[in-house]
């Protein structure tokens, strides 16, 4: 959002960020010089004030980019001459659509005049749901391309951080510890490539529900040292710059933000074959798309992976290529045209 954010102020456009008060991202927009309207949680009051304050200052878009933040929008503008969007980056299916009198079904209905599909797979989702297609846009959301690739030197000082050897195969994920994420399912493939592949390292970034549940731990503790967890980091580029293989082992995933990353970091992909990842990564030609839920592939995957470094270069150099299709400035210019056409309609 904040990526989002800060190209449509360098094209001109005037933005105040509504988010929860005490908020990293109320921080953050801080920190960037944005304009923000900070809201308590479950307080009328602040959605009153904000509807006054969208009217004073002749708002003409509200762009939601979660559930909590439709809401806010769809009851603080009601009745306003507005245009609302909203951005579905998950992959349930969005409650209340069957059922005529639920505020969700309203919200996605006519209170909303266009909603922003991360992934061909989430706007799916939403046509089977009963939304119309018309109004569903496909933008993925946008991550920033580095200029240069990381070099040597900072390969070494990445490795020498994080004790591993010069020589050793790494393979790295970032992500919250939830379910949807998989980090058991890499845990239990990694556990067979170690025995097979000598030098093998595994490197988890995030924070999370799960980083300390017992599962998680057992099979850190099998891993003998071979694997351990990093908190979490606002800059990858160190992170990245250790790995030689990143690995998205999702049960679940609308679009896959860190693969892309990644990627754009020339980092080939193993990804599960789940949601908007086929999109993201291509297998044989990016990287390897395998099964859900199934450490046995996975560890083939992995395996075939560290046996041929050729392969690794050149799946690199594609993934790197690939990741430039979903540049920052691509989800601006392409939101930033559909916010016009929602004002050309209105006029």
């Amino acid at each position: 959002m904040l990526l989002l954010a800060c190209g449509l102020r360098n094209l001109g456009h005037q933005q105040l960020i509504v988010c929860p008060r005490g908020s990293a991202l109320e921080e953050r927009a801080r920190e960037r010089g944005f304009e923000v309207f900070a809201l308590r949680r479950r307080r009328l009051l602040g959605k009153l004030r904000l509807r006054r304050k969208l009217r004073r200052d002749g708002f003409e878009i509200l762009h939601a980019h979660d559930g909590r933040g439709q809401t806010v929008s769809t009851l603080a503008s009601l009745g306003l001459p507005v245009r609302r969007v909203a951005t579905r980056r998950v992959t349930f299916t969005p409650r209340g659509l069957g059922c005529l009198f639920e505020l969700q079904r309203l919200q996605y209905g006519p209170f909303c005049h266009a909603i922003i599909a991360v992934s061909a797979y989430v706007r799916d989702l939403l046509v089977r749901a009963g939304i119309p297609p018309v109004k569903i846009e496909v933008i993925p959301d946008g991550i920033t391309i580095p200029d240069a690739l990381p070099g040597d030197e900072l390969r070494d000082d990445a490795r020498r951080r994080w004790d591993l050897p010069a020589d050793a195969f790494v393979i790295g994920h970032a992500g919250a510890f939830t379910l949807e994420k998989g980090q058991d399912v890499l845990l239990e493939a990694f556990s067979q490539v170690s025995s097979s592949v000598a030098g093998t390292r595994l490197l988890l970034a995030g924070e999370g529900p799960l980083r300390d549940s017992p599962r998680i731990l057992e099979l850190l503790r099998k891993a003998a040292g071979r694997a351990r967890v990093l908190d979490w980091m606002n800059d990858l580029t160190p992170f990245f710059a250790a790995l030689d293989l990143y690995v998205m082992p999702s049960r679940s995933e609308g679009l896959g933000s860190s693969a892309l990353l990644a990627m754009a970091h020339g980092l080939p992909v193993v990804a599960s074959r789940v949601g908007g990842l086929s999109e993201v990564v291509e297998d044989g030609i990016t990287g390897w798309l395998v099964a859900p839920e199934s450490p046995d592939e996975l560890a083939r995957a992995l395996v075939a992976a560290a046996h041929n470094r050729e392969c690794l270069r050149r799946f690199g150099a594609s993934a790197r290529e690939r990741a430039q299709g979903f540049s920052a400035d691509a989800m601006v210019r392409r939101t930033e045209a559909l916010y016009r056409r929602l004002l050309e309609v209105a006029a």
